[in-house]
C-alpha cells in the first residue's frame, strides 16, 4: 500500500507539472495573439458590440450571419446537437435554404454557402467565409442603391486572410462588415 501512495504521488506531482506548462504555453501564446485573448469591443453609434461574438441582423440591407441555435445568447452557447441525419434538423435547414434563396432571388439557381443555414457548434460564430458574404452582395447593393463591385470591394477590403498564412480559412467578419457598410457613401 505504501508503494501505491508513493506513486501516487509522484504522478500527481508529474501532472500538476505538465498542467503548469501547459497553461504557461496557453497563456503566453494568447499574447501573441491579435486581440491578446481578449474580446474585441467596437463602440458604434454610441453602443458596444464585441466582435468575437455573433450578432444577429434581420434587415434585408445588411449582411447576415450565421444562425444560432440559442438564438444569439451568449451567456447559454450551444449547439442544437442534431446530426445530419435527423429529419427535424434537415427540415430546418431546408427552411433556411429557402428563406436565403427568397431574400436573394437574384442568386438563382447558385448553391448557398452552408455556413449560411447551418449553425456552429457554439451557436456564436461571428464570421462567414467570403463566398458567404459575396453570396450576399447583389442583394445588400439593391437594397442600399449601390453597386455590386462597391459591395464586392468593401467584402475584399474585410475579409481576413489566415492567421499568420497558415492557420484557418479567409473570413469575414459580419459585424466589422455591417459597421463599414453603414460607413460606405
Amino acid at each position: 500500500m505504501k508503494n501505491h501512495i508513493v506513486s501516487a504521488f509522484r504522478l500527481t506531482l508529474v501532472m500538476l507539472a505538465v498542467v503548469g506548462i501547459y497553461l504557461i504555453i496557453v497563456y503566453g501564446g494568447s499574447k501573441i495573439l491579435p486581440t491578446q485573448g481578449n474580446a474585441e469591443i467596437i463602440n458604434y453609434k454610441g453602443q458596444k458590440f464585441y466582435a468575437n461574438i455573433g450578432q444577429e441582423f434581420k434587415s434585408e440591407k445588411y449582411f447576415h450571419g450565421r444562425p444560432s441555435s440559442v438564438n444569439y445568447n451568449a451567456a447559454g452557447s450551444g449547439g442544437s446537437n442534431k446530426g445530419p441525419s435527423n429529419e427535424e434538423y434537415l427540415e430546418t435547414v431546408q427552411k433556411r435554404i429557402d428563406t436565403l434563396k427568397l431574400q436573394n432571388p437574384e442568386m438563382g439557381s447558385t448553391n448557398v454557402p452552408v455556413e449560411l443555414v447551418t449553425a456552429s457548434g457554439s451557436g456564436l460564430d461571428p464570421d462567414i467565409s467570403e463566398e458567404g458574404a459575396l453570396y450576399q452582395a447583389k442583394r445588400i447593393a439593391h437594397m442600399r442603391s449601390l453597386s455590386v463591385e462597391q459591395i464586392n470591394n468593401l467584402i475584399k477590403n474585410q475579409t481576413e486572410k489566415p492567421f499568420l498564412g497558415l492557420f484557418g480559412p479567409s473570413k469575414v467578419n459580419v459585424l466589422k462588415l455591417n459597421i463599414a457598410l453603414d460607413q460606405l457613401k
